[in-house]
């Protein structure tokens, strides 16, 4: 065990963060008188038996070590002749390299550098290897001074500093340390018996505590409480599963289950964490056996010890990703910048599949616990606001994934890594990969246009799609990507309200060129020359009765056909919003305060249709004005006819019937009919269309009534080319034969 380990701070205040020193002196026994101890019990021991330091044991120790390889020649070496020895060797390894190259190179320059910076490197190594033996060699060489005593108390404190001192290494170094430590444990462990070294543990104890009942200060005792709990951890890795019953540390100390198991707990972790520091992105199999080990010795479980390897491999990661930001944010940023952030990245994704290769590995259940992929989650970079620095990264990687117009296989891997990594979401990742995947997407494809190898190949969709496999990118991204840029080239032709036959043969080529089906082309054109359109069907229903002129007819007869829309589709935009104008008049006759004001609305609502909805409806045909329309007795009639449900008796059955039926004379008085394709038969239901219709007739029937004084009214008659406005307003309404007969029955019946 290493006494050094214990100096970090501790998690909870319940440890304290000063160890219990063992200094080497501690090696170095006063002089005393001879003594007797008892021998250690084994399981080979029938009985106890004594014995004096003087008679100890020959192999406490364990005896002398050998050095091997390059170490006996490190041990002959002082620190001054090692460096000079070291200073040496590199300068002969350059000037033989030097010489070499000008040899074998023909006396030329660049190849003698060359040589020389080979065999440099070959000299670095040498030098590298001969200077990291040293603490190792200074180690055995410290076992072996020990090991020559027959009683310990002859070790001199000035011989081990003079060890050290000679091979130039810290007395705190690891391997020197270490080996401090376990002689002292061998030695303990030879001449105390369990029963007496507990109460030596127990004595100390004692010691603490009166040295804090003697501490006048808060932090002498906060000190003195948390060295007590250090030793409780020691003492359980000196004694094992019996310092249970070895220490009474409830009974003598008042010291609880929970206290014991929070220092060995909180003490295993320091331990074990100030282990893993010596963990880097280069670990291999020995350390991490070397880990388990450790683990195990410091009665740490296997839950905390993976926690803490995660969160060491986090941090290693973290450190690359601090340094990508900072490159990747500099505000002088250059492309060696982000060069250097994608070597970051790579660094991260090289330990990520290191280690998991290494929980693959056949040897995994002896290595350390929480070997596997790393992730930034619970750590520095687990937030929202850094969430979206590390989405840059993920952007930056993504692009110079791109940066050669293709995806990669093993690209496409390291993405999907560095995703689970930085904790992105599905959706989070796909959209920064869809989103720059798109722009080089249409860089590429606007370079197959521009050079005609799209337009010139034998399968235009087997190009794109071979495109699209080279990309990784999805076809039905790409076909909205078509759709969009069809749209664009579209709204730059009809900007002018007009597609001309150039204009036409552009679109068609682009959309032969990018498969675009007839359906989107169909929508695409009723959405936007259907926008451009319906601003002139508005501008020409909100000129009214009087202001639809001869301009107003040039110009939706221009839309209509220069935007090159087909009848339904311009129908369908002028008839919303001819209706939303019907609705109006609708609403109006509605809210008027009596059926001869409902009336009027309703009249103004047949003036509009006939006026300029129905001029509209021609424009938009490309019919004359002049052109006389078929009469609407005659369009009754044919509808009659094909219903073959109501004849003529039904219509001579009524007298209101008759009148809605005009003659030649007064059609030819009062003029063409009204358009009827237009009409609020979806908008309103049939009771209310019936309403309407029966709100009008009642009108025809009775004139228009005025009030005068005294409570008196006047009936004005109507003649009967009001009918004829009811039959347009039936027609408006979009009522069938059926239902415009059935409302006057209804009224006869009531009159009846």
């Amino acid at each position: 065990m290493n006494p050094s380990l214990l100096t970090s701070s501790p998690s909870t205040p319940f440890l304290s963060p000063f160890p219990l020193k063992l200094a080497p002196s501690s090696l170095t026994l006063p002089k005393r008188h001879r003594f007797l101890v008892s021998f250690p019990r084994s399981s080979s021991a029938e009985t106890p038996s004594t014995l004096t330091l003087e008679s100890k044991p020959d192999n406490v120790f364990g005896g002398n070590r050998e050095l091997t390889g390059i170490q006996p020649l490190v041990s002959n070496l002082s620190p001054p002749l090692r460096l000079a020895s070291s200073a040496i060797i590199l300068a002969g390894a350059l000037a033989a390299g030097y010489g070499l190259g000008t040899k074998f190179g023909g006396g030329s320059r660049n190849l003698a550098l060359g040589g020389a910076a080979v065999a440099g490197a070959a000299g670095g190594a040498v030098v590298f290897a001969l200077n990291s033996a040293v603490p190792e060699v200074a180690a055995i060489n410290l076992h072996n001074y020990v090991s020559g005593f027959d009683d310990p108390s002859q070790v001199s404190k000035e011989e081990i500093e003079g060890i050290a001192k000679r091979y130039g290494v810290s007395k705190q170094d690891e391997a020197f340390n270490a080996e401090l430590c376990d002689l002292y444990s061998m030695f303990v462990s030879s001449v105390i018996p369990p029963g007496d070294a507990a109460s030596m543990h127990v004595e100390l104890g004692r010691r603490i505590f009166r040295q804090r009942l003697e501490t006048g200060d808060r932090d002498g005792d906060v000190e003195q409480r948390r060295a007590f709990q250090k030793l409780i951890y020691i003492s359980t890795l000196v004694f094992g599963e019996a310092s249970s019953f070895l220490l009474p540390w409830k009974r003598v100390f008042k010291v609880t289950d929970s206290q014991v198991e929070i220092a060995i707990r909180d003490n295993a972790q320091r331990l074990y964490f100030s282990k893993l520091k010596s963990v880097v992105k280069d670990i291999d199999v020995e350390q991490l056996v070397s880990l388990r080990q450790a683990q195990i010795s410091y009665r740490l479980s296997d839950e905390l010890a993976e926690d803490l390897f995660r969160q060491h491999t986090r941090k290693l990661v973290e450190k690359n990703i601090s340094a990508a930001l900072d490159r990747l944010k500099s505000r002088t940023r250059t492309v060696q910048d982000v060069v250097k952030v994608v070597e970051e990245l790579d660094k991260i994704l090289a330990f990520n599949n290191k280690l998991i290769s290494l929980k693959n590995h056949e040897d995994a259940a002896s290595f350390a616990c929480g070997v596997g992929p790393v992730s930034v989650s619970g750590g520095k970079y687990d937030s929202e606001r850094e969430k979206d620095d590390l989405k840059l990264l993920y952007r930056a990687y993504v692009t110079d994934a791109l940066s050669g117009g293709r995806m990669e296989e093993h690209k496409l891997a390291a993405l999907n890594q560095l995703k689970n990594i930085f904790g992105l979401g599905k959706r989070e990742a796909e959209s920064i990969t869809l989103d720059i995947t798109s722009k080089v997407y249409r860089k590429r494809l606007a370079q197959a246009v521009s050079s005609g190898d799209l337009e010139f190949s034998d399968s235009k969709a087997a190009f794109l799609q071979n495109l699209c496999e080279e990309l990784h990118f999805d076809p039905q991204k790409a076909t909205e990507i078509h759709e969009e840029i069809y749209r664009q080239k579209l709204q730059q032709c009809a900007a002018d309200g007009v597609l001309s036959d150039e204009d036409v043969k552009a679109l068609t080529r682009l959309r032969v060129m990018l498969c675009i089906p007839q359906h989107t082309i169909d929508a695409a054109h009723s959405d936007i020359c259907g926008s451009l359109f319906e601003k002139v069907v508005k501008d020409a229903i909100a000129s009214g009765v009087d202001g639809y002129d001869a301009d107003v007819k040039k110009a939706v007869r221009k839309a209509a056909h220069g935007l090159r829309l087909t009848r339904e589709a311009a129908m369908s935009i002028a008839g919303k919003a001819a209706r939303r104008i019907f609705l109006n008049f609708v609403k109006q006759a509605r809210m008027a305060e009596n059926r001869t004001e409902g009336a009027k609305a309703l009249r103004k609502l047949i003036a509009f249709n006939s006026l300029v909805v129905t001029e509209l409806v021609a424009d938009i045909k490309g019919e004359s004005s002049d052109t006389p329309p078929e009469e609407p007795s005659k369009v009754e009639d044919k509808k009659i006819e094909e219903e073959d449900e109501w004849d003529d008796e039904e219509w001579e059955s009524l007298e209101t019937l008759k009148k809605i039926r005009p003659s030649e004379e007064v059609a030819a008085k009062m003029g063409k009919p009204g358009q009827t394709e237009i009409n609020l038969k979806d908008d309103l239901s049939e009771r209310e269309r019936a309403d309407l219709y029966k709100t009008y007739l009642l009108y025809c029937l009775t004139g228009e009534v005025t009030r005068i004084p005294f409570g008196a009214q006047i009936t004005t008659k109507k003649d009967d080319s009001e009918y004829l406005l009811l039959n347009q307003l039936g027609g408006i309404l979009g009522l069938t034969v059926k239902e415009i007969v059935e409302v006057h029955r209804s009224l006869a019946e009531q009159a009846f």
